[in-house]
């Protein structure tokens, strides 16, 4: 029964270490989430480029030219 209670014992002191981990974490999340926040408007975020879309016809021009290189090869 000894045995039993060690481990019990143990398995609580490893849960409750885990669990205060995980507070600490979760602290330290938010804690740097809103000293970044403040300091957000130093270096804003830019946009992000959008890249142009492409033609139709380029495609299909890629289409047949892999299509030929496949059937050549």
């Amino acid at each position: 029964m000894d045995i039993l209670l060690q481990g019990l014992v143990l398995m609580l002191a490893g849960m409750g270490i885990v669990f205060a981990f995980l507070v600490v974490l979760i602290v330290m999340t938010v804690t740097s989430m809103k000293g970044i926040a403040r300091f957000d408007h130093i270096l804003p975020q830019d946009a992000p480029k959008k890249m142009p879309a492409a033609s139709a016809a380029n495609d299909d021009a890629n289409i047949a030219l892999a299509i030929a290189v496949a059937l050549k090869g």
